[in-house]
């Protein structure tokens, strides 16, 4: 089945002089210009490329990648205004738009937005919209504390910045949690702290919990290995000594060092941190 704003695997049914026809199954055939075909082109061969809509509501193949796909949000410029609306550039020929009705304000030319890129269903012309929490937090978390995820900053609070969990939800990193600094679009990856009675989720920038502990341990090993087996750090070691050496708070230090003083991987000396054989 064809996905109208996603990345599809298709065969070429005929070669033409306007380009590559491929086999668009109860779609028909779907043309790739001739700009995208190469002479290895024939029929039978299966090509990754993108569907969507050409000017003239008409379905078109390209092996051009686009900034973002449909279901999916991306912080893009703003490149025209017009009667309909905000066009938006996202990488390809044909721009998207943004109609007046899916901006939280006017946009200006020139202007970066994050969006949400979407399948209208009655015309099902690809657009985006502006209006972001309407497409978040749809579906039930079904996260747990320590879980990896990819997000997106989508905001900043007097608390924190918001952020956009796995395109599906919405998520909080407290400010006095992180030392970074985040602009809207920022990607980054993350990892659930927590997820409230009301479903609200905090999010940390650092792993959490065993996980946290664990890699920090293994943070630990791995640069006693590049210091021929010993850190000059101990309990009395200032914060800021620990995070300029490791680049981790002087709380997650003394637990990772406690598992591997239990694990005898470690013996504590009176200088420092040393490495047991």
């Amino acid at each position: 089945m064809i996905r109208i704003g996603q990345y599809n695997k298709l065969k070429v049914a005929e070669l033409s002089q306007f380009g590559a026809f491929l086999d668009g199954g109860n779609l028909g055939n779907i043309l790739l210009p001739n700009r995208y075909t190469d002479e290895n082109m024939k029929p039978g061969m299966e090509l990754k490329v993108f569907i969507y809509l050409d000017s003239e509501d008409r379905l078109i193949a390209t092996t051009e990648k686009p900034k973002a796909t449909v279901e999916e949000f991306a912080l893009l410029r703003v490149s025209a205004i017009t009667s309909v609306g905000a066009f938006l550039d996202w990488g390809l020929a044909k721009e998207l738009l943004v109609p007046f009705r899916e901006q939280k304000s006017k946009m200006q030319e020139g202007e970066q937005h994050l969006v949400y890129v979407y399948l209208d269903d009655a015309t099902k012309r690809i657009v985006a919209s502006a209006k972001i929490e309407k497409f978040l937090d749809n579906i039930s978390p079904k996260y747990e504390p320590g879980d990896k995820v990819d997000l997106i900053i989508a905001g900043e609070t007097e608390i924190g910045y918001k952020a956009i969990i796995n395109q599906t939800h919405s998520g909080l990193i407290y400010r006095n949690e992180t030392s970074e600094s985040f602009k809207i679009g920022d990607k980054t990856v993350g990892y659930i702290k927590r997820i409230r009675e009301d479903d609200k989720i905090d999010l940390s920038i650092s792993p959490v919990g065993m996980q946290a502990m664990n890699d920090n341990s293994s943070l630990i090993l791995s640069r006693l290995e590049q210091n021929n087996g010993f850190l000059p750090l101990t309990d009395n070691s200032r914060p800021e000594e620990i995070k300029l050496l490791l680049g981790i708070s002087k709380k997650a230090f003394k637990k990772a060092v406690g598992i591997l003083y239990k694990q005898g991987k470690v013996s504590l000396e009176k200088d420092g941190l040393q490495r047991v054989r």
